[in-house]
């Protein structure tokens, strides 16, 4: 659940409740208006997360109590953007736009989504015959084709029954985390297995956050782009040549004029 602004309802009540709960002095109204949005983002302020304006899965843990050694800090944004020498904003909009909202899923389990022709082309690199067959078994989980996707925790059911056939491989045919790394670029972040990446992304947000910092810095060109704040390039390095149809141009620039707002001292970047 996001709560941003212009939402309205119960849910907009509980949050303006418990923003009240923890010191503010909110109408309880239901309406997301710019107040509750001034509110969110002091509150996340203080409890040292990262600055949006919006309620989202982890400004709602935090709310609740719930345990936050996995949650993203604003000291790991802090952090990712003195890795990539750009500003708060820069990284802010990055992870907001390239981020699938949050790492984890409720069961508390690394987001996943397993990409079927990816692992039968993992497992047909090392045995064709064995590709052959899991693909006629199980059309699901091994394909020539995308697709079969339960989206998800389901994911991780996919997921299980591709290990018990070829562990690395059904690690590398999986994007991790918030920002959907897939596993079989372990090599080129620096981990010495697939193993060791998987165990590294079910940790932290952090890990994750760090994680698509060596993803930037092992493209030189992607990294400068950043730097130059030329989203087009950016966004056709990281999400590929269909970008355009997904306007992810559009939406790093905007999310970048958004962070401002709320950051607006920190575009300083080195």
């Amino acid at each position: 659940m996001k709560l941003t602004i212009g939402a309205k309802g119960q849910h907009v009540k509980d949050l303006q409740s418990k923003l009240n709960d923890k010191g503010t002095t909110l109408d309880v109204d239901g309406w997301f208006g710019d107040k509750t949005a001034a509110a969110v983002a002091q509150y996340q302020q203080r409890l040292h997360l990262p600055i949006t304006g919006y309620a989202g899965k982890r400004t709602l843990a935090v709310l609740n109590d719930e345990p936050r050694a996995k949650y993203l800090t604003f000291g790991d944004i802090q952090l990712a953007a003195s890795e990539l020498s750009v500003s708060l904003a820069t990284i802010s909009a990055v992870a907001e736009v390239e981020s699938n909202g949050c790492g984890f899923f409720d069961c508390g389990r690394p987001s996943i989504l397993f990409e079927r022709h990816v692992f039968y082309r993992q497992v047909n690199e090392k045995d064709e015959d064995q590709a052959k067959t899991l693909s006629e078994k199980y059309p699901n989980i091994c394909n020539p084709k995308p697709g079969g996707y339960t989206g998800g925790s389901g994911e991780h059911n996919r997921f299980g029954l591709a290990c018990m056939f070829d562990n690395d491989a059904a690690i590398a045919a999986c994007s991790w985390g918030m920002f959907q790394i897939m596993g079989y670029h372990f090599n080129l972040l620096g981990y010495e297995s697939a193993s060791a990446f998987k165990r590294d992304m079910e940790i932290s947000e952090r890990n994750q956050l760090l994680a698509l910092v060596k993803f930037i810095k092992a493209d030189t060109n992607m990294h400068k782009a950043l730097k130059g704040h030329k989203w087009a390039e950016f966004a056709k390095r990281y999400n590929g040549p269909g970008y355009k149809r997904h306007l992810y141009d559009v939406k790093l620039s905007q999310a970048y004029a958004d962070a401002l707002e709320l950051m607006p001292e920190a575009d300083t970047a080195a």
